[in-house]
């Protein structure tokens, strides 16, 4: 979240300095225009890395789920279920990405929705095997 905010902030800085440069207003909105589908590049390169993680501890998630006991296993089935979801979600904005069909807010709801799974997910996981441990 302050990430993100810092993000934003900086974003919103950039932009007054450039609507406050000696700049005419075509040079201004291409500035605009590029920087925006910068953004909007990284978010998605962000998203894919985030897909990519969230995809073999789902299936970790999966292997744990299957040795744990009756309470365990219901909860870690309900992340595994949350973390999916999020997957699936991710793998919908990346590909309307592709096709345009996304902006920069669907990324950034997807990356937060994601990085929520992923967290779940690893404090579960990472708990289950302490207890499996001891």
């Amino acid at each position: 979240n302050v990430a993100v905010g810092a993000v934003l902030i900086g974003l919103a800085g950039y932009v007054a300095g450039i609507l406050t440069a000696p700049k005419s207003g075509k040079e201004t909105r291409k500035d605009i225009q590029r920087k925006a589908s910068q953004a909007k590049s990284e978010a998605e390169k962000k998203l894919k890395i985030l897909y990519s993680e969230l995809t073999p501890l789902i299936s970790a998630g999966k292997k744990k789920a299957e040795t744990a006991k009756s309470s365990a296993q219901k909860e870690l089935t309900a992340a595994i279920n949350k973390a999916q979801k999020a997957r699936e979600k991710a793998r919908d904005i990346l590909s309307a990405v592709h096709e345009g069909d996304a902006d920069d807010e669907d990324l950034q709801v997807a990356i937060k929705e994601v990085n929520s799974a992923i967290a779940h997910l690893k404090k579960y996981v990472a708990k289950d095997v302490r207890t499996a441990k001891k």
